[in-house]
Formats: structure tokens, sequence, C-alpha cells
């Protein structure tokens, strides 16, 4: 079994970094695999709600940034773990395009998976990109996983997130859990809705 992750910084060794890696090798000690995709720094487009992925089903019709290459592993991947540095309180908007955008147009490939989200801040805000970062997992039917604390690591200048100590410890805790759940499934997703037809409703009539 194999789980995703997405490292939702503009810096590719920084803090975000050093918190997915250390899920990555005790996914690795439990026997499961892992990917840790980048989303990079060059520009994101935002969700223009074109609809346009409606007719060209499992990618966004912008084809010029990272984001139809990290849906495209959504297929391969039996659980997803996001990460992001804590930016005004908020997730970086980059990462947080990259989900709106490949969760609408190819949401049906990660929909019941397993998903954790990791907050990396200096001080604070990591709560609220915590709780932001696991909303979409909840429309998607994602099962949460969770760990000894919010799956939160501390750290300002690159590498200082290596000196967290119980931060550090919580991401192994999210893998571990993340490792048992996979395993007592059997990779399987939730079934979710299943076969009952959606209900939308709007309070507009």
């Amino acid at each position: 079994m194999k789980v995703l992750m997405i490292n939702g910084s503009p810096r590719p060794k920084g803090n975000t970094s050093i918190a997915l890696a250390e899920i990555a090798k005790t996914l690795e000690q439990e026997g499961i695999e892992s990917e840790i995709v980048w989303i990079g720094n060059k520009p994101v487009r935002g969700c223009i709600a074109c609809n346009q992925c409606k007719s060209k089903p499992g990618a966004c019709v912008f084809d010029d940034d990272a984001c139809n290459g990290i849906s495209a592993r959504f297929a391969s991947a039996d659980a997803l773990i996001v990460g992001s540095p804590v930016y005004y309180g908020q997730p970086n908007g980059a990462l947080l395009s990259i989900i709106q955008r490949a969760f609408y147009s190819n949401g049906g490939a990660i929909a019941g998976k397993p998903a954790a989200a990791v907050a990396v801040c200096r001080r604070g805000g990591a709560s609220a990109v915590f709780d932001t970062l696991n909303m979409p997992f909840q429309m998607m039917n994602m099962p949460l996983v969770t760990s000894q604390y919010w799956n939160i690591v501390y750290g300002r200048e690159a590498g200082q997130a290596a000196l967290d100590q119980e931060g550090l410890q919580t991401m192994r805790a999210l893998a571990r859990n993340m490792a048992w759940l996979l395993k007592a499934t059997g990779g399987q997703p939730a079934p979710g809705r299943g076969d009952e037809p959606w209900a939308p409703m709007h309070f507009i009539r």
C-alpha cells in the first residue's frame, strides 16, 4: 500500500519537508510505501469555476502548473497526507488552490481514502491551518487519521523542525496510526454515500 504526501511549502527542504520525511520513515518501518510530492515554487492558478473539468474528467483545464501532476497520483495512492506551512493563520495559498482544483476535477480518485493534515509554524496559527486542510477531506468521505496531538510541528528557520521532539513524535504516531488503518481495512476506501444518490439541497428556493 502507498501513501501520497504533498509538501505544500515553496521550500523543498524546509520544515514541512522534515515533518513529512519523519512520517515517511515511520511508514517504511511499518511496511507502507510513501511518496512525497513537492508543489514547487512556480505560480499556481486558482479555480475560476469554469467547469471545463466536467467535460475532461480527471484533470483541471489548466495544465500549466503542479495541479494535474499531483492529481494524477491519486488513483495509485491508498491514502493522502498534506503538509503546509502557516501563512497568516492559513495554509499556503498555492496549496489550497491545488487541493481545490484537484479535488473538484478528480475527487473520485481520492474519495474515501484515509487522509491527514500536517501544519508547520513558527509560533501560532497551526490549529487554524490544521482545521482548514481537514475540511476538504471530510467533504470527500475521507477518514481522518489522528495522532497523539494535533499534527503540528514547530520551527521557523530551515531545519529547526528537527529540534521539535514532541512534534516529530506526533508525526511518528500519525504514521503508525495511518499504517494500522490501511492494514485493518486492506486499503479499501470508506463507502461513504455508497449506492445512495446524492441529495443536494440549496437554502434558496
